[in-house]
């Protein structure tokens, strides 16, 4: 399925898949406010078989079929101090 991929200003991380470029009439327009001006990263070709760095592709493509669109959210941030006593109770 050709997809288009744009970002967001307002959010480090949020991206939004729609299944026709320039073609937002499947977003919600509440959503569209919040993600602001939105800026094309990439179109291309998604396959099942194709990998996305932080979204389940086998999830973005059934939402692209049934929606239009995909938002995907940044991940959560690191807790450096939870990873420092892992590590540290792993290294006694």
């Amino acid at each position: 399925m050709l997809c288009s991929i744009y970002k967001t200003n307002k959010k480090e991380g949020m991206y939004l898949f729609i299944s026709r470029r320039e073609d937002f009439s499947q977003v919600p327009e509440t959503l569209l406010g919040m993600f602001g001006q939105p800026k094309l990263v990439v179109t291309m070709n998604l396959t099942e078989t194709r990998t996305l760095a932080f979204a389940d592709t086998k999830n973005v493509l059934e939402n692209l079929a049934s929606q239009g669109f995909y938002l995907q959210m940044p991940p959560p941030p690191v807790d450096h101090l939870v990873e420092y006593k892992t590590w540290r109770d792993n290294n006694k």
